[in-house]
């Protein structure tokens, strides 16, 4: 038997590696973890946590507008101060990375800092110094993509988007995807002048259109400036910022020019090829039900290797692995039925299957579906409404889809999810007792189908 320094070797330092790194070590296997950053990935540095926090700020926006109708004056005019904002988010993070470190410490993991690659299936180099593994586990995630155009050089990427300086007075946001929205949202809810360009028809690919379209609707009466089949073709820099130029030779300028186009699995560099790990036709690390890559030895979790990219995700299929390795094996990862939010004013939550493909899964499909002011904005002066669907399978009465664009619609949903999970159906909606008066309680009280 060959003796390896380490049982696993994990190689990125984000959400799926860390879970996977602490929990096999607490199985007592003896574990190391490369990172060339700082710990936590792009959930904690550049994702998921900044982005909500700048959504908080944002909203407080909306709640200084609502103030005066529910009696509140405020002396004079908020004043927002980014530099502070930006601030504070850093403070967090850091503390975050430190709460990451001492995780990983206090498991007994070793942190090995720098860039690894892959010599082998069971060898891995870091700065010069070569370290071996029974097991070895990829949990890089994704990147930003950036297209070919002219000015590229110009472009901004969401990871660069929280410590901008100055303050962009003038934002052009180039993407139609949940990032995308979600800047346009924040930025236009900070104060600066958004303006939102898809080459689509519709915002939001791979949701369900009722909810796309209402979102567009809010988002434009919000103040985004959404232009959708529209594509930026080039940016040049000039005396007064940006210049971008459409594919009919239209020209915006901007402050800065965000392109939000989708993000790609970081697998540059990691020496891939050379171990013979094969890679799928997104580029992503191809990997069995076990998350095993073609080399047996190697598995791969995450943003770089599944099409689900959220971080409960990685942390799910991370411990799949880490059972199969160093537990009994039985854990398996189901992808159906996975809730997820868009953090833009207002928010998405959503889960289950879209419209569209709960008639092509089940073909009878009853659709319920509530548009509505909600009881805050009775009094607030604003104009924003919230959207509820639910989609029903004919045959078995099960909730197959539940979505919400609405205030807080991600804490909303998670509750629902749990019952879709379970099986729930119209029925079981239909008993249960709403709490009232909230917006959550439409979903129980939806009684008339939709025509058709």
């Amino acid at each position: 038997m060959p003796t390896f320094d380490f049982d696993l070797f994990v190689i990125g330092g984000g959400s799926g590696g860390v879970r996977a790194a602490r929990m096999a070590a607490q199985q007592g296997a003896r574990v190391a973890l490369a990172e060339a950053a700082d710990l936590g990935g792009t959930c904690v540095n550049v994702g998921c946590i900044p982005k909500k926090l700048y959504s908080y700020a944002a909203g407080y926006a909306e709640s200084f507008e609502e103030a005066a109708g529910y009696g509140w004056q405020l002396p004079q005019a908020p004043k927002f101060d980014w530099a502070h904002l930006k601030a504070q988010r850093a403070k967090e993070i850091s503390r975050l990375n430190g709460v990451y470190a001492s995780l990983l410490k206090n498991s007994g993991v070793v942190l090995v800092s720098g860039w690894a690659q892959l010599l082998d299936g069971h060898t891995v180099e870091v700065d010069g110094k070569r370290h071996t593994a029974r097991h070895l586990l990829v949990a890089t995630g994704g990147t930003p993509y950036v297209p070919e155009i002219p000015g590229r050089e110009h472009i901004a990427i969401s990871d660069a988007m929280f410590d901008l300086d100055p303050f962009p007075k003038r934002l052009l946001v180039v993407g139609g995807g949940y990032i995308a929205c979600e800047f346009a949202s924040i930025f236009n809810g900070l104060g600066a002048q958004v303006t939102q360009l898809h080459r689509r028809a519709h915002l939001l690919t791979g949701f369900d259109d009722d909810v796309r379209q209402f979102l567009a609707h809010e988002m434009g009466k919000a103040g985004v400036d959404v232009r959708l089949n529209c594509e930026a073709t080039s940016i040049t820099r000039g005396a007064h910022g940006l210049t971008v130029t459409l594919a009919r030779g239209q020209q915006i300028e901007a402050d800065t020019v965000l392109f939000a186009t989708g993000r790609v699995p970081n697998t540059q560099g990691l020496g891939l090829e050379a171990a013979g790990v094969k890679l799928d036709e997104r580029g992503a690390i191809a990997v069995d039900a076990h998350y095993r890559s073609s080399v047996p030895s190697i598995y791969a979790v995450g943003d770089v290797s599944t099409r689900v990219q959220l971080t409960p995700v990685a942390l799910a299929e991370a411990m799949v692995v880490v059972d199969e390795l160093f537990g009994k094996g039985r854990r398996r990862l189901d992808y159906a039925f996975i809730p997820t939010a868009v953090f833009t004013h207002p928010n998405i939550g959503t889960c289950g299957y879209t419209e569209l493909d709960a008639r092509a899964k089940f073909g009878d499909v009853a659709v319920f579906s509530s548009e509505f002011k909600s009881l805050r904005h009775t009094l607030s002066g604003r104009s924003e409404r919230t959207f509820m669907k639910l989609v029903v399978d004919r045959a078995s009465d099960r909730v197959v889809g539940l979505h919400m664009v609405g205030a807080d619609a991600g804490e909303v949903v998670q509750g629902f999810a749990v019952a879709m999970r379970a099986g729930a159906t119209k029925a079981l909606f239909d008993s249960t007792i709403g709490i009232h008066p909230t917006a959550a309680e439409e979903f129980v009280t939806m009684r008339e189908p939709m025509p058709g």
